[in-house]
């Protein structure tokens, strides 16, 4: 669960990148690690679904429900969403979604969609702990032909940093593996190795003021 929780914080940083950046050499070294990110946690849930089930009792053919008759979800880990003061959207791109064949759990601090027989497969959405509560009975989902819309509505009025829940991550004398900015750096080090002289200088300049503490950020300097 940590590391799946990992992954998707990262995906979140990296498209954030994604949505700045600007120069074509960035965009697609920061499209090409979505994907290879999106696929890892695509294989990590997966294998946790797998453990949780295999910790479950053995129920008897006779006493198990037919609709609950080993189904296998396909996650959908890549989506987007933006906000307003009181709520929240999701989009999910899926097509051939049919309403009657969704199962949808809000809870104040989870969401979780099933989406039964699409073309063939089942799909799942799921956020298991959200940044901050909401109001369970005043979210919707609304289907169209090629995406589901998810609005969720706030508890408190707002702007959320993050989908996600977080522990504070950069405290002093946490482990680097656990910094989401460890991942950032080592992202613009191969970023530089692998750009032309323009992009080296760029990021050189960016790393040296983050690191002299002139900017917190150190895509402050990118174009």
């Amino acid at each position: 669960m940590a590391e799946e929780q990992q992954l998707r914080l990262d995906l979140e940083e990296l498209r954030h990148l994604e949505s700045i950046a600007k120069r074509p050499r960035v965009l697609s070294i920061l499209s090409s690690e979505i994907r290879n990110l999106d696929t890892k946690l695509s294989k990590v849930t997966a294998a946790v679904a797998a453990a949780a089930a295999a910790a479950q009792p053995a129920v008897s053919a006779e006493k198990a429900p037919a609709a609950a008759s080993a189904l296998n979800y396909v996650t959908l880990g890549s989506f987007s969403w933006d906000q307003d003061n009181d709520k929240i959207k999701l989009y999910v791109f899926l097509e051939g979604v049919q309403e009657e064949r969704m199962e949808t759990v809000f809870k104040r601090m989870l969401v979780d969609i099933k989406f039964h027989d699409v073309q063939g497969k089942n799909y799942r959405f799921s956020i298991p702990k959200l940044n901050k509560e909401i109001v369970p009975e005043k979210c919707k989902v609304v289907v169209k032909p090629t995406k589901v819309v998810v609005t969720l509505s706030k508890a408190s009025k707002g702007n959320w940093l993050d989908l996600h829940f977080k522990d504070d991550k950069l405290k002093p004398g946490v482990d680097k593996d656990k910094d989401p900015m460890a991942g950032i750096m080592d992202l613009m080090k191969n970023m530089y190795e692998e750009g032309d002289d323009e992009m080296k200088r760029t990021i050189a300049k960016a790393w040296s003021d983050a690191r002299s503490g002139k900017t917190a950020d150190p895509l402050k300097g990118f174009p």
